[in-house]
């Protein structure tokens, strides 16, 4: 069909009623849309049919995920100006955008211009179904959400994809969280910064029992131990993840003050511990557990003890019933996860006990690490599809890329809460200018 890129463009734009905010190159080699704009590269019809059967961002991360997408130029740029088509969040729906709302009030023929374009897309793919949707896709679950076995299935899903893979994402550091940078600082001494800050936020001393809550592949820990002297038993669900975080810490000396263990935080019981971190784990927990997770952590810490939740956040909708989690995120990314608005994290920990003394906001940091970890998987593409998949390489590059617009655009945020349980004296063991620890004094 000749020129399928202005046809795609008109009907796009009768559909959304706005102009395409980027240009199209359709599979027959035809281009039409703003010039200088970055490119949609729709390399299949197969990619439309997706779309259809599923508008907004299922249906285009099915589509980029089997490939029959691309974007040539600035994919930040890119995905910045198609945010709020297909991701448009706030409004007080929870709806998915534009995009999506423009297809399904056609399917519904609540407006005959949007059915005549709707029909004129399905003429130009096709009457024919989409095809499977990509092995990288997690099948729709069913039963209670955030048991035991469904939480430790999410986590395989996300964290045991191979080890040398996320060494080539994240670099030596091996960390999987927010670094705290420095101008003209690198990744790596962003992520050592960011976990002294932790230490020196949870006043660690030697001797001092810490507890890491999803240690992942064992930076915090061996950080803790092998600076700050500490005791640290460290919990993941992710069996890959424990039997390289086991060997980094032999190879460090460090088996007598770090233990790793497979184990579900619900499991810990041999508590009293001085100082707990949980760093990129409670967006695993879910709502509906989160009040249990505050419970158990506030059980877990002794009379003194302090906590520190480094958690991702979401703004809040005007409509907090409608929330969703994102179908992209919920299929490919992190099974299960969701966000929730810093406010609600914080009245969790105070209503299972704690004080919440600090929080600081920090997604400026954020979306500088997503960038680099873009850079290094962008600069060694095959080696990574090698290590896991085409499709799988590709997951992850939406991921972060899109991830890093959303920190940069206040879409969603990342905070450190310092909390503490305060004994019923009423002394935090705070001192009175704690942001003191943005600065390590000399020990």
């Amino acid at each position: 069909m000749a020129d399928a890129a202005s046809r795609l463009t008109t009907l796009a734009e009768d559909l959304l009623g706005v102009p395409l905010p980027v240009a199209i190159r359709a599979w027959d080699g035809s281009e039409a849309g703003p010039p200088g704009a970055p490119v949609l590269v729709v390399r299949s019809r197969q990619a439309l049919r997706r779309l259809l059967w599923k508008p907004g961002e299922l249906g285009l991360a099915r589509a980029w995920v089997a490939g029959e997408l691309d974007v040539e130029g600035d994919l930040y740029e890119a995905l910045d100006r198609l945010s709020g088509l297909v991701w448009e969040r706030g409004d007080g729906t929870g709806g998915t955008g534009r995009a999506a709302r423009a297809v399904r009030a056609a399917r519904a023929v609540r407006d005959p211009r949007l059915r005549e374009a709707a029909g004129a897309l399905i003429r130009l793919t096709g009457p024919f179904p989409p095809p499977r949707p990509p092995a990288e896709e997690v099948r729709r679950r069913t039963g209670p959400l955030h048991t035991k076995r469904r939480d430790k299935e999410a986590i395989s899903h996300h964290y045991d994809v191979g080890n040398d893979f996320y060494e080539l994402v994240l670099g030596p550091s091996m960390v999987y969280s927010c670094a705290y940078w420095s101008p003209g600082g690198t990744l790596e001494e962003a992520q050592t910064a960011k976990l002294d800050l932790i230490c020196r936020k949870l006043a660690l001393r030697p001797g001092d029992r810490l507890l890491d809550v999803g240690c992942g592949w064992g930076s915090l820990a061996i950080h803790a131990a092998r600076e700050y002297g500490a005791r640290v038993v460290g919990v993941t669900l992710s069996a890959e993840q424990a039997a390289y975080a086991r060997k980094r810490v032999a190879g460090e000396g460090l088996t007598d003050r770090v233990e790793i263990r497979v184990q579900d935080y619900r499991d810990v019981g041999d508590g009293p511990y001085d100082a707990i971190a949980s760093v990129g784990m409670a967006e695993h927990v879910g709502q509906v557990r989160y009040r249990e997770y505050a419970d158990d952590l506030y059980s877990l810490l002794r009379p003194g003890g302090r906590l520190l939740n480094h958690q991702i956040s979401r703004r809040p909708e005007k409509n907090e019933a409608a929330y969703r989690v994102d179908d992209f995120i919920d299929r490919y990314v992190f099974p299960d996860g969701e966000l929730a608005p810093v406010g609600r994290t914080t009245t969790a920990l105070e209503e299972a006990g704690f004080e919440v003394r600090d929080v600081e906001a920090i997604r400026e940091h954020y979306a500088l690490t997503l960038r680099q970890w873009v850079a290094n998987l962008e600069a060694r593409l095959p080696e990574a599809e090698r290590l896991t998949s085409p499709g799988r390489a590709r997951v992850w590059r939406l991921y972060m890329a899109a991830s890093a617009v959303s920190f940069e655009r206040n879409r969603i945020g990342v905070n450190q809460i310092l909390a503490v349980r305060t004994p019923d004296g009423g002394a935090s063991g705070l001192p009175l200018r704690p942001r003191a620890w943005t600065e390590r004094p000399d020990r």
